[in-house]
């Protein structure tokens, strides 16, 4: 067998593999030979069938066997000689091969590029920190409260107000013609929970239990269905019953009904809640931060095959929430050549920073110990209540599922690792600067130009 390099450029390797014609016989006769010991022909004993008979009957099924072998020795031979770490499964093309001459085959790979050292030390992040209002705590007792309200039919007459609940009838048109979803009978309304098409809820304040209200409202620019996005829109409203919210007491026994002992526990639970919200929140933005930081500090070339898996799977679930929101690129000011030029450069950037992570990870022996998978599959069991066996059996009997649980708990080992080997201040904010989406941030600094952190996602391939 002999392994030849033909190419080599970056990190794409192309060899040619021979094996010569008469080891590929040896393998046939030999498997055939194997074959004749408990072969069984009419007319012949086990055991006893003539190789040649053998050879008639069941050749190409062996030489399909041996050719299948060798293609798969030859490979590993090329990739062990030349201690190759192929960034994805090679593509295998048989060359030349016929009855009496050698098997040529050619093997095209890339390789996983040398990643550089990470210096952990010098990594310069910042925590923000926030301590939990006393105002976020008055907010969540009342709308415990306000959850726990009953209604009771308004006084006759009354006109209806902010924080009544309405039952009415609804029916939309867009120029005159009703459209999909428009209309509704006896829907539930809260005047103030802003549940409706800006303006809607509005128009119903003031009127009465019997009135039919004509509401006019225009949709918002970016909602969910495009083909209604930014139009005029006129719905008859009919009111059908004001009720109003009688005032629930903010005690004891508004958190004895969710199971604290008195209102100070339910108060210390929901500062705890706070907090945990807050120290994920904190925790969020300081490993985007890292990541930005990777991405900024290190550039190597990474393997195209793995940016194209990643840019797939990034684009068909970008077109397959466009198609649910029933939007096109032509609506838009992005242009679907520019959308993949962007996500094209998103998909990089993960594979790339999924490679360091992976190799940070790596020299510094972090791994996944069976208990965190375990608890990670109960988290997925506990999705589809009574199908839990499913589960179960579903990854049991599949590795690269396994290996989708296993990626996003190392990458979070590894980043909360390196974050403890980094130079991490805390900076002191305000519980709105912490909790602030970073893309409204991002956007804001670029004033309107294209996000260049758009890829808050954990990356792939750690």
């Amino acid at each position: 067998m002999q392994v030849t390099e033909v190419a080599a450029e970056g990190l794409k390797r192309e060899y040619k593999v021979t094996v010569a014609a008469d080891e590929i016989e040896g393998r046939v006769d030999q498997r055939l030979k194997k074959l004749a010991k408990t072969a069984k022909m009419p007319g012949f004993r086990p055991g006893k069938v003539p190789l040649g008979l053998l050879r008639k009957q069941y050749g190409r099924s062996v030489m399909g066997e041996v050719l299948e072998q060798a293609v798969e020795e030859g490979s590993r031979k090329a990739i062990d000689d030349n201690e190759l770490r192929p960034a994805l499964r090679p593509n295998i093309e048989v060359t030349s091969f016929d009855d009496g001459k050698d098997l040529e085959f050619k093997m095209d790979l890339e390789v996983l590029p040398a990643v550089p050292e990470v210096d952990l030390g010098t990594i310069a992040l910042e925590r923000q920190v926030a301590d939990v209002d006393p105002e976020q705590v008055r907010k969540s007792l009342e709308n415990l409260a306000r959850a726990k309200r009953d209604f009771k039919p308004a006084e006759d007459g009354r006109a209806a107000a902010a924080g009544d609940r309405l039952l009415i009838d609804f029916k939309g048109t867009l120029e005159g013609e009703p459209f999909e979803g428009g209309s509704a009978e006896n829907h539930t309304l809260d005047l103030g929970s802003n549940r409706m098409i800006p303006g809607f809820e509005d128009q119903l304040i003031g009127r009465r239990a019997g009135e039919e209200v004509t509401v006019d409202v225009t949709f918002p620019e970016n909602y969910g269905a495009a083909e209604l996005a930014g139009k005029p829109a006129r719905f008859a409203v009919t009111i059908k019953e004001i009720r109003t919210a009688e005032p629930v007491a903010i005690d004891d026994e508004l958190a004895k009904q969710f199971g604290a002992d008195d209102l100070a526990a339910l108060e210390t639970m929901l500062t705890e809640r706070l907090a945990a919200d807050q120290a994920g929140a904190a925790r969020a933005k300081l490993k985007r931060q890292l990541l930005d930081k990777l991405a900024e500090a290190h550039d190597f070339p990474v393997p195209a095959g793995m940016v194209d898996l990643e840019f797939e799977a990034i684009w068909k679930q970008l077109t397959d929430e466009m198609q649910r929101a029933g939007s096109s690129f032509d609506e838009g000011e992005e242009t679907e050549a520019k959308a993949r030029e962007e996500y094209r450069r998103i998909a990089e950037r993960r594979v790339r920073l999924g490679l360091l992570l992976s190799d940070v990870g790596t020299k510094n022996e972090v791994t996944v110990e069976p208990q965190e998978l375990q608890q990670a599959l109960l988290a997925q069991a506990r999705r589809f209540p009574g199908e839990e066996r499913k589960v179960f059996d579903y990854f049991r009997n599949n590795q690269a599922a396994i290996e989708q649980l296993r990626a996003p708990i190392f990458e979070d080992k590894v980043v909360d690792f390196i974050i403890s080997k980094a130079q991490v201040t805390e900076k002191k904010v305000s519980v709105e600067e912490l909790m602030r989406d970073p893309d409204e941030e991002t956007d804001a600094a670029t004033e309107g130009g294209a996000p260049v952190t758009r890829d808050a996602e954990a990356p792939a391939g750690a």
